[in-house]
């Protein structure tokens, strides 16, 4: 049973409940090597925090010995292990060496006799660009394996290898035939050619048509990723368990794993790495030292996957991402593979996070956040007017507060929409103080690059806009600012913020249904910013200070409620149990029946029962995709029953 506890990007700290112990991932998965063992399972458990671990049951099969003691004392006293493991099939070894002696009927009912936590069935290995219709035979194949394991695993959880060669259409298919059937993890097979060629953007491509395809309520497990330069990449694009025996392998050829790629042992003159290892060892030391060389790789790796939660319980996994595939050429192809997709990954991006938007380089851009935001901005934002635009520089944040002189002589002067030219992207000033905008940092030095797309983003909203003029304010005021072909106009720049920030929050159209004529608004009495807004003295919406967005009450969800209709900002449940939320118990996962496509992770959203009567609000934790396919875990996090 997988449960869905954090997420940014695709990336997602989950919870796998074997028979074993749990499992948090994301989390690496060593391999075993039951005739060469390198680092005893029981001392990584102590040494590293190994959770879980991965050993070949092709293997141990082919060995008599090893065999006879499998299936009489079990895998798990074999490897002297008592936390959670999975077994390979012999699928490698088939690539490796051709063929392999055994069924897959065989190899799955052999690791369901010697107690394997996760077995794996026989899938037929898709070597990399080979003809289309053989990558779509060995699909057929596979899928045929997987619906004969499923008949007999019993209680053993199944990994189900998803192949298709390089064929993103191909993946998407297996991963889709695969999601139907009763398999409880998904594995991404056939890729290790592509990683120990650094082919990365193709790899990139396998991996995210095949998270396209599949359904998100199971884990993901990378087979073959053991490098910790690509657990960043690969965690952000869904995966959510990694194995590999390169932590031994590169040890026995004197050659250290770090997150910016490999090193060999001899060549280090200084310690540049303080784990438990190489602050015990001189580097020469080291370098004569195999076992220590993969202990220092464990580190390394479980380094790296501590630092991947930590970035995605941030929000900053993106930022993380970018880091270290700016470290290699290959892994900067991976990571603008990524926008073509930038569709499906921005269905799980969340709306607002704990962390400010860092700016890394050009590549930041084209986040789907960024995305997101330009796509909305055109969608759902209204200007008050559309006679003139006087285009601001980017400066300090919020603009409002950097810009309040010019501001004031602008609309002294002329009746015109004001718009600062973001990096991130045009800015209105009624939204400049809304998640990512005014929690983000930019450099104020930009490259070429950097400096068009944000001229062609600005250039691209005014057109769709269709100001009859635009006025570029330069850090010298224009001198022909009182010739402007309009006179001011007042009007009430608070109601003018509220109403663009719920348009773009929840729907256009909210901003007018939701503040009306006659709200009263309470401002923080140290900075003045607005922070509830109340009509005939009920609480419609508070304005959070961290992000900029508003928080919904009560009364704001049953304006909402009766302004959209079903099934728009709605999540719908089942009517026996919505009594629990109107009660202001979570929502959970199991009982919801249909969810509004276009709400977002941290959304707030209307529940309501299957008559469609409002029942709580709450903020989403998770997206439609998502809501419909776990049946373990909070769908969305109420704040309050109606």
């Amino acid at each position: 049973m997988f449960e869905l506890k954090a997420r940014d990007g695709l990336g997602r700290i989950g919870s796998l409940r074997t028979r074993h112990g749990t499992v948090e991932t994301p989390t690496l998965l060593p391999v075993i090597n039951p005739n060469i063992i390198t680092i005893a399972p029981k001392e990584m458990s102590k040494k590293f925090g190994t959770s879980a671990i991965i050993t070949n049951s092709y293997v141990i099969n082919k060995s008599k010995g090893l065999r006879e003691k499998a299936l009489s004392k079990g895998v798990h006293a074999l490897l002297d292990f008592n936390g959670p493991i999975m077994t390979d099939s012999g699928t490698f070894q088939s690539h490796v060496y051709g063929d392999v002696s055994v069924t897959n009927e065989e190899i799955v009912g052999f690791q369901r006799d010697i107690g394997s936590d996760i077995g794996s069935i026989l899938d037929v290995f898709s070597e990399p660009f080979i003809s289309k219709r053989k990558a779509r035979k060995d699909i057929e194949d596979t899928i045929v394996r997987a619906e004969e394991a499923v008949e007999i695993k019993k209680k053993m959880f199944l990994a189900g290898g998803i192949q298709g060669s390089t064929y993103p259409d191909l993946r998407e298919e297996c991963a889709s035939r695969m999601s139907n059937i009763d398999i409880d993890v998904n594995a991404i097979g056939g890729v290790v050619p592509l990683m120990e060629t650094y082919k990365f953007s193709d790899l990139a491509d396998v991996v995210l048509s095949v998270k396209r395809g599949l359904s998100p309520q199971k884990p993901v497990h990378l087979y073959g990723a053991g490098h910790p330069m690509v657990f960043a990449l690969a965690a952000l694009m869904g995966c959510d368990m990694f194995d590999s025996s390169s932590y031994a392998k590169y040890a026995k050829d004197g050659r250290m794993m770090f997150p910016d790629g490999t090193r060999r042992a001899k060549d280090l003159v200084h310690q540049i790495c303080h784990c438990p290892v190489c602050d015990s060892f001189t580097p020469e030391e080291l370098s004569k030292d195999k076992v220590a060389i993969a202990e220092h790789n464990l580190h390394s790796s479980y380094n790296e996957i501590r630092t991947i939660k930590q970035a995605i319980h941030e929000g900053s996994l993106w930022e993380l991402v970018e880091r270290r595939c700016s470290l290699h050429p290959d892994m900067l192809s991976a990571l603008r593979k990524l926008r073509e997709y930038t569709d499906y990954i921005e269905r799980f991006e969340p709306t607002s996070k704990r962390s400010s938007f860092y700016f890394t380089s050009y590549e930041s851009l084209h986040r789907p956040l960024i995305v997101r935001y330009n796509s909305r901005l055109k969608e759902r934002f209204t200007p008050a007017t559309k006679r003139i635009a006087v285009v601001l520089p980017e400066t300090s944040k919020p603009y409002g507060m950097a810009f309040r002189d010019e501001v004031a002589d602008i609309r002294s002067k002329a009746d015109a929409a004001i718009i600062v030219e973001s990096v991130l992207g045009p800015v209105p000033l009624e939204l400049d103080e809304m998640y990512p905008l005014a929690q983000s940092l930019v450099p104020m030095l930009l490259s070429a690059e950097t400096a068009k797309l944000m001229r062609k983003r600005t250039d691209d909203f005014l057109d769709h806009i269709g100001f009859e003029k635009v006025v570029r304010w330069t850090r010298r005021r224009p001198t022909n600012l009182n010739e402007l072909p309009s006179k001011p106009v007042k009007r009430d720049p608070d109601i003018l913020k509220l109403r663009a920030i719920a348009d773009m929050q929840f729907e256009k159209g909210a901003g007018k249904a939701l503040i009306k004529r006659g709200v009263e608004l309470t401002k923080s009495k140290k900075t003045g910013r607005i922070r509830n807004v109340l009509h005939e003295g009920r609480h419609l919406l508070s304005l959070r200070a961290r992000d900029g967005l508003f928080t919904l009450k009560a009364e704001g969800a049953r304006i909402l409620h009766k302004k959209f209709k079903k099934p728009r900002l709605r999540v719908v449940v089942q009517s026996d149990t919505a009594v629990f939320n109107r009660e202001g118990k979570n929502v959970f996962a199991k009982f919801v029946k249909e969810c509004d496509e276009g709400l977002r992770p941290r959304d707030e959203v209307l529940v309501v029962n299957e008559d469609d009567e409002l029942v709580a609000v709450a903020r989403a934790l998770m997206n439609r995709e998502e809501m419909l396919a776990f049946s373990k875990g909070i769908a969305a996090r109420v704040r309050e029953g109606i």
